[in-house]
């Protein structure tokens, strides 16, 4: 079943001109089928696309991410969902604001509007469907009463299975260039920032970020995001990948900067893949007060040390 909230109202803040979601990211690998093999084990549905893959969670018919194979990991582009009386407004904002567009990239079928951001990674606006949440999703503690176990038998416990897409992180050479061209541009706000990371929302309701920034000497892609059930299921969900021949990673843990319970697990390029659970939510209409925090209040509350490694971008020499 499809877990994502929907209020019965409508999230469109007309007053505002602001992409709505991440539609999807586009990434190439080195390998389709050691890619297949990781995000199938991660609990992901992982379907053949063209002439790549697409990556589909539990009964949701969106398509969250595209694969293709190259000489080695890259993020080719981003892909943000506008609602369609929007885009016309969109279409006009880029010539006032003297962006080239652009083609597709090759081998993307697409109508929607094309241009680089301000590291050159290619980004797309295209009238589409919310597939952002509408409140705030769900996330269970799981109890018992006196008497009776609460944890399942490990041999017991169920595949855990992200519901969506919560958010990518990229890197960045400028961080406030890029905080800039992303709200001028595509309307996102920023949530937060701490040191060299940012983190931003959409003005339509979403979590506190469906964008997050990191510095390095190029653009790169750092990690994707997937919302699960609860805590549990993060922890879950980091035993599975161990089992599976994935052990290393960061976590268990809680960030400050949007409160979520989280483990990342490396995947076999040297970024990650995070189970995420509890993030904060800005619902439509609030307009949320930014701040800059100090750099330690941009990475956990609690948990273990981060990998000496893990803020690395592999895709720069």
């Amino acid at each position: 079943m499809d877990d994502i909230p929907r209020p019965a109202q409508s999230t469109h803040r007309t007053d505002l001109l602001g992409v709505h979601s991440l539609d999807n990211f586009s990434l190439a690998v080195p390998d389709l089928a050691q890619a297949q093999s990781f995000y199938r084990k991660f609990g992901l549905h992982v379907a053949e696309q063209g002439n790549g893959l697409g990556l589909y969670t539990e009964g949701h018919l969106h398509c969250w991410g595209t694969l293709s194979e190259g000489p080695g990991k890259k993020l080719r582009h981003l892909s943000f969902a506008v609602y369609p009386d929007d885009l016309p407004r969109f279409r006009r904002r880029l010539g006032q604001l003297g962006i080239e567009r652009i083609d597709p990239p090759p081998g993307v079928d697409s109508d929607g509007l094309w241009f680089h951001d301000c590291d050159g990674l290619p980004v797309e606006l295209k009238s589409a469907p919310k597939s952002s949440p509408d409140a705030k999703s769900q996330a269970a503690m799981a109890t018992s009463p006196p008497g009776v176990r609460c944890a399942p038998l490990r041999d017991e416990a169920e595949e855990i299975r992200p519901r969506r897409l919560q958010h990518v992180l990229i890197f960045t050479r400028n961080l406030d260039r890029a905080i800039a061209f992303y709200g001028r541009v595509l309307g996102l706000r920023l949530s937060d920032q701490a040191g060299d990371v940012a983190f931003m929302h959409g003005v339509h309701g979403s979590d506190h970020h469906l964008l997050a920034f990191a510095v390095s000497n190029g653009p790169g892609f750092h990690h994707c995001s997937w919302d699960v059930a609860s805590v549990d299921e993060v922890g879950l969900g980091a035993m599975q990948m161990a089992d599976r021949g994935f052990p290393h990673g960061w976590g268990l843990g809680r960030h400050v900067l949007g409160s979520n319970y989280f483990h990342y697990v490396r995947d076999p390029w040297g970024s990650y893949s995070e189970y995420s659970a509890a993030m904060d939510y800005i619902p439509c209409g609030m307009d949320w007060t930014a701040r800059q925090h100090k750099p330690e209040n941009g990475f956990f509350l609690w948990g273990p040390q981060p990998p000496a490694d893990f803020a690395v971008n592999r895709e720069v020499g």
